[in-house]
């Protein structure tokens, strides 16, 4: 059997004009800036207007999955599908996306607009250029590596010692090759020489600063706080002394405003900032969590990656930052995903093997665990249905589910069926939506770092503890000193694995997650713990998805997916 592919399908939507999905949204025209035929920016005081204010916050509901595997889960299919079954069993439900980076569209792992019959469009805008909110980031990010490095030319009255900088420069795109540099070379006007480095944008602080930030005024007074290097003395030194927090927010100032866009079934989505959740905190913007809280009875959002990284930073990072408290979580699970977990390799996952898939089962297990018992919430779980899984499984996955996880699962076909192959789930997740919530942190903030890592590694991850290295340890005392040891935990971790070791699936036990490196995002509002190998600049793999894009002489991209 023949599919059409993603980017045929996106390309025969119809869709709304921006006026008419504003106001299918509930946005009055006065707040919406279209850009272009089908998309628009939406002003930040929509969130102040009285009428807004009044409105109740709507239901939150959190989407996140299994440990990641090559050949993917559909987490976002399924965050859209979930919005659209929702709309098809009479609720007003809104979405909240993160925008995707360049860097994996033309890599890897693809884009994130969805897929098959649950996507958001204009597909093509959105995994490309999409309202250049990326770019606005890249170069308010590199006008501070000039600003400083500028400083440092002109005299260095700030006492900025050259081999404690750590602001970074950055770059929407996997080059290994910039990730670690020397600049400054030439003659005696071409800067200061030293070490230096280039960062993917989504990694960059300015990305996570922009996406918790409550309005411009915040955004520019958590720009100055950016510590960007520290002084001989271990005095460190801030965007906000640089005087640069003032331009930054200028360059950022139609980036700060959330993206309107809609699904193939016109549901109003909110596509708006892209941390990444293997290095970053993994969400959407707050202030497009917020505009979706209002506008719907029912928000379906997501974050980046596995429970273990993305669920855990939104529950212990953005809502601990926002006061937020969800109502319900899906926890996305494929048959494929979990053989692949109980060890069946990645070429042979479209066989049916019931022993790999129990092997398998336990990884799940651990993500239901983490969100019903760490975190207190109320969860289900979304298997997301593939053509080759046969019955067998499916029923082996559900019987688990229900006998040993104590959890509902229900079959997801948004892909193939749209809205239309979520009802079930929508159903349930409406269900769950008014169980008791028992929300709690992970750790609490008045811990100190070295316990909030522990206790991260012993129920997050179930490892045996967090080891620091020397220099972590010694990274640790000095940011205590500083006063940053208040701030919340963001580890930066591989993706494919519960511990630091990507080779290690399904549900490992007995291993110790190695902290290497600690450093303060203080505009952010976190400390970033980077463990194992993990780098804040991807590389393109043998065979790039980009050798497979192409345009034809009318203008029609092809091969995006």
């Amino acid at each position: 059997m023949s599919f059409a592919t993603d980017i045929e399908i996106a390309q025969n939507a119809t869709m709304l004009a921006p006026a008419e999905l504003a106001e299918k949204a509930g946005i009055l025209l006065e707040y919406m800036e279209p850009y272009g035929a089908n998309k628009a920016k939406i002003k930040t005081r929509f969130l102040k207007d009285p009428a807004t204010v009044a409105r109740p916050d709507g239901k939150l509901i959190l989407v996140t999955a299994v440990t990641p595997t090559p050949p993917g889960e559909g987490k976002t299919t399924t965050t859209v599908g979930l919005g659209d079954a929702l709309r098809h069993i009479g609720k007003k439900s809104v979405i909240a996306l993160r925008e995707p980076s360049l860097g994996p569209v033309f890599g890897m792992k693809g884009g994130a607009a969805g897929g098959g019959y649950a996507q958001v469009v204009p597909m093509e805008d959105i995994n490309l250029h999409f309202t250049g909110d990326f770019h606005a980031i890249s170069a308010a990010n590199n006008l501070l590596a000039a600003l400083l490095d500028n400083h440092i030319h002109q005299g260095n009255t700030l006492g900025l010692d050259v081999r404690r900088v750590t602001w970074r420069r950055t770059l929407d795109m996997n080059d290994r090759q910039l990730r670690n540099v020397t600049d400054g070379l030439g003659g005696r006007l071409d800067g200061v020489p030293r070490e230096d480095g280039f960062d993917i944008t989504p990694a960059s602080e300015v990305m996570a600063t922009l996406c918790l930030a409550e309005s411009f005024e915040d955004l520019k007074e958590r720009l100055a706080r950016i510590v960007v290097g520290y002084t001989r003395e271990g005095v460190p030194v801030t965007a906000g002394q640089l005087k640069a927090a003032g331009a930054m927010a200028a360059l950022l100032k139609h980036a700060l405003k959330p993206n309107l866009v809609q699904t193939l079934e016109q549901t109003p989505a909110f596509v708006h900032g892209g941390p990444f959740a293997n290095i970053a905190h993994g969400c959407n913007s707050l202030i497009a969590t917020r505009m979706a809280l209002k506008l719907g009875d029912y928000v379906v959002t997501e974050a980046g990656f596995g429970a273990d990284l993305g669920a855990e930073k939104f529950l212990d990072i953005k809502c601990r930052t926002a006061g937020l408290v969800p109502d319900a979580v899906v926890i996305v699970a494929t048959v494929r995903a979990l053989k692949y977990h109980g060890g069946v390799p990645k070429d042979q996952l479209e066989q049916e093997n019931l022993e790999a898939l129990e092997a398998g089962i336990p990884n799940l297990r651990r993500h239901v665990d983490n969100i019903a018992h760490v975190f207190g919430l109320p969860c289900v779980v979304a298997l997301n249905r593939f053509p080759a899984d046969t019955e067998a499984e499916l029923a082996l996955v559900e019987a688990h589910c229900c006998d040993d996880l104590g959890v509902t699962v229900c079959r997801s076909e948004v892909w193939e069926q749209g809205g239309a192959g979520g009802v079930a789930l929508a159903e349930e997740v409406v269900r769950i939506c008014e169980k008791p919530n028992d929300f709690h942190y992970a750790y609490e903030l008045d811990e100190p770092i070295s316990a909030k890592l522990n206790n991260l590694a012993r129920k997050i991850y179930r490892a045996s503890g967090a080891h620091l290295t020397p220099a972590a340890e010694k990274q640790a005392r000095q940011l205590t000193e500083l006063g940053f040891d208040h701030l919340p935990i963001c580890v930066a971790k591989t993706q494919y694995s519960f511990s630091d070791d990507p080779l290690l699936r399904g549900a490992p036990d007995d291993f110790t997650i190695t902290v290497r490196e600690i450093k303060v995002s203080a505009g952010a509002g976190f400390l970033v713990a980077f463990t194992g190998s993990i780098m804040t600049m991807p590389g393109l793999p043998k065979t790039p998805n980009a050798e497979k894009i192409s345009i034809t002489p009318d203008g029609v991209i092809s091969g995006l997916f």
